[in-house]
């Protein structure tokens, strides 16, 4: 159990310093003011319109990097700063959620899978853990190959999330290399706003991978648990 701590809070530290980094990268590039003096919310209706997406709408979300493509209601959710900011971050981030939207005109297949997971994982994530606890006390309490079933079934659900969370790294790289591509092709940004744009996407990318291993990491330790118990 004292390892399962120690694994814990190494992945709460690495991910505290990525997430830290990333805001500090946004900080910074919101002072690159964009040449065209194009807002967030201009910059992702453009990018539809280059696509050819009529049906998906722009809208103002509450918070900071709240940002995030809904594909239910089709609609490009853009925090209050990057809906309004005219600046190498806010082109960055409103070009990488129109990325999430051609996807999904485009049928690209990781976000159609990731998609038809989203349903089973909203459930089975909160639970797992607790699925995983109940079986092995069962296990301990009774001796009876009852609980080993029940923490078998928690580790399957943990096992979804993990799965989720490596499907989403795909979809998220896509996603800013569609942004990218488009920036630098439609000459949307200079050279330096550019680099800010691809600096700022990269560490956003970095946030899904620590949370996709340390996913792959607590499932792996659960496993040995149950599995290592069994023996």
């Amino acid at each position: 159990m004292m390892m399962y701590y120690i694994l814990l809070g190494a992945i709460a530290l690495v991910s505290w310093l990525v997430s830290n980094k990333l805001k500090s990268k946004f900080k910074f590039y919101s002072k690159v003011h964009l040449r065209n003096g194009m807002s967030g919310a201009e910059i992702a209706e453009k990018m539809l319109a280059d696509h050819g997406i009529r049906d998906v709408k722009v809208i103002s979300t509450p918070g900071m990097l709240t940002d995030h493509y809904n594909p239910v209601n089709k609609t490009v959710n853009l925090s209050e700063g990057v809906y309004n900011q005219r600046n190498a971050s806010a082109a960055a981030v409103a070009a990488h959620e129109c990325g999430h939207a051609v996807q999904h005109a485009t049928a690209y297949e990781w976000l159609t899978l990731r998609s038809k997971l989203v349903p089973v994982v909203s459930v089975t994530s909160g639970m797992s853990m607790w699925v995983v606890f109940g079986g092995l006390m069962l296990g301990a309490a009774a001796g009876v190959g009852l609980g080993y079933w029940v923490a078998v079934a928690g580790l399957i659900m943990m096992g979804l999330a993990t799965l989720f969370s490596f499907i989403t790294l795909p979809v998220e790289y896509d996603a800013s290399n569609r942004a990218l591509a488009w920036l630098k092709n439609k000459n949307m940004v200079s050279q330096e706003e550019y680099k800010g744009s691809e600096d700022a996407l990269k560490w956003a990318a970095r946030t899904y991978l620590v949370a996709a291993i340390g996913s792959l990491a607590t499932l792996v330790y659960w496993a040995m648990q149950v599995l290592g118990g069994r023996d």
